[in-house]
């Protein structure tokens, strides 16, 4: 079972610890996103104009030069958008974050991307489509911030038609290298670890480059409302959609329970975008 109630915690952290991702569904009325989705919507348009602080938006997480005014981030959303930093810190994911790390954990909200607004339809004016396997470790291997939770609050559902997470469960397991040969050519940093995940046992396959089957995935699809939870050495992966016209829209973000001050302005390592 995938897709765990509110009055389900216990069973939710159980699914994660065993597959390295789980979802809660139903924690928001549709009141509630609502108005989530009207903020988004609203900055987002903001930012298109040129009404916004570059702060609040970024072309560093994209690799295609696509000349728009169309925006498919926008960054520290929780500084601009009360609703949004509600949901976030709701007490229920509090609560799961907590259950899922430990006690000792903070949000990322003010440096890196912060918590971010995502639109990832795949039509012409965007410069987001999919994004290759990863895990989200392989970002930062030579930062002392890890393990953490990345959460998605889904704006819309997810389907073939508008793009879907594909995942690796278990891979969380494995001790999962750094990426120092990667799609983008990026170099990994000095004093990064080789590999990390929680034992050492090694991948039983090399992660691809990009988007190749790898085995044992599996499709996640989510409903609107629904509030994924990953783990940062999860190997996972976006997939294209296959209606140009269709929508994808979250809110992403971490919880981490390593060091708050470790230079979380260094750069990361990109993945692979397209």
């Amino acid at each position: 079972m995938t897709f765990f109630g509110v009055g389900d915690l216990d069973a939710l952290a159980s699914f994660y610890d065993e597959h390295g991702y789980a979802v809660l569904r139903g924690l928001w009325s549709e009141a509630e996103l609502d108005a989530m989705e009207l903020e988004c919507c609203a900055a987002q348009s903001r930012l298109a104009d040129g009404d916004l602080p570059e702060r609040y938006g970024t072309t560093v997480l994209v690799d295609d030069a696509v000349q728009t005014r169309f925006a498919n981030y926008v960054t520290y959303a929780t500084e601009l958008l009360p609703e949004v930093r509600a949901a976030v810190v709701h007490p229920t994911v509090v609560e799961v974050v907590q259950r899922l790390l430990g006690t000792e954990t903070w949000l990322l909200e003010s440096s890196r991307f912060g918590v971010v607004y995502q639109d990832a339809r795949p039509g012409r004016e965007s410069s987001y489509t999919r994004i290759g396997w990863h895990s989200d470790w392989q970002s930062g291997p030579h930062l002392p911030i890890w393990p953490s939770v990345a959460f998605t609050i889904h704006v819309d559902g997810t389907s073939p038609a508008n793009g879907f997470l594909r995942v690796v469960p278990g891979s969380h397991r494995w001790a999962t290298p750094a990426p120092y040969r990667n799609v983008n050519g990026a170099e990994v940093p000095e004093g990064s670890l080789a590999a990390a995940g929680y034992t050492d046992e090694p991948a039983p396959v090399a992660m691809p480059l990009g988007f190749d089957f790898v085995p044992g995935e599996v499709g996640l699809y989510c409903q609107r409302g629904d509030l994924l939870f990953h783990d940062a050495y999860l190997w996972h992966a976006a997939a294209r959609a296959t209606d140009d016209d269709a929508k994808r829209r979250h809110i992403r973000g971490g919880w981490y329970s390593g060091d708050p001050a470790a230079g979380l302005e260094e750069s990361f390592v990109k993945n692979a975008a397209r």
